[in-house]
This record gives C-alpha cells, sequence and structure tokens, in this order.
C-alpha cells in the first residue's frame, strides 16, 4: 500500500506544515519512519496519515 514511500523518498504531513520538509527512513508495512527537518524522526502509521510526496525539483 505505501510502495511509494521507500528509504530517500521527500515528504510532508499533511497536518504539520510546520514540520517542515522530511525525507523517509523506513517503511515496514503501514509504519514509515520519517526525519522531518523541524521535528527530527517520527514514526508515521500510513493507515492514519497520508504523507504527501514531494517531487524534487532539479532545476
Amino acid at each position: 500500500m505505501n510502495e511509494e514511500f521507500v528509504p530517500g523518498v521527500l515528504v510532508r504531513h499533511p497536518d504539520r506544515e510546520d514540520w517542515g520538509l522530511g525525507q523517509v527512513q523506513s517503511s515496514i508495512d503501514n509504519r514509515i519512519t520519517v526525519n522531518f527537518e523541524h521535528q527530527g524522526k517520527e514514526l508515521i502509521n500510513g493507515n492514519v496519515i497520508s504523507l504527501i510526496l514531494v517531487e524534487e525539483d532539479h532545476g
């Protein structure tokens, strides 16, 4: 279900804009560990929270 949340992918939390950009550290089943720039590491339940994928800007 959360195959797109592989390590290294950049995400944002839909309800916590103040956490800033996050990088997925690991994803096991629906447990996604994300290191957010202003919050640190958080364990996200993918069944409850729909993380927003961020496209990297290479321009």
